[in-house]
């Protein structure tokens, strides 16, 4: 049975793919990206409002792409790929009701382990 953790990653990756994660957002969140990818990536972000605007330029309404919810660091998270190749692995840290911490890899030779297919 899917616990707390598992619920609130479940409906944040529908979030995401619906393109309206502030609800599942607390106030506090943070957000730190690896680097390493196509372009400079921003130190950790702060709170509900820029947060939710990385996780729309990174994570929401890519066309072509699958975010799905597996097991990050051993705990339910997301990656996101576009035809099968690794876009984006997110490790999530929650509250029993929302997402408080996000950890996202884009780094191209971090993710080639991720690559399906």
């Amino acid at each position: 049975m899917p616990g707390p953790h598992d619920n609130v990653v479940r409906r944040f990756a529908e979030a995401c793919r619906a393109g309206d994660v502030a609800a599942l957002l607390d106030a506090e969140v943070f957000a730190l990206c690896d680097g390493g990818g196509p372009g400079p990536m921003p130190g950790p972000v702060h709170g509900a409002g820029e947060v939710g605007r990385l996780c729309e330029v990174l994570l929401c309404g890519r066309p072509g792409t699958d975010l799905t919810v597996e097991s990050v660091n051993g705990r339910p998270g997301l990656a996101l790929r576009r035809a099968g190749r690794a876009l984006a692995v997110v490790a999530v840290q929650v509250t029993e009701t929302h997402v408080v911490g996000l950890w996202i890899v884009v780094s191209p030779p971090k993710l080639a382990r991720w690559h399906r297919g």
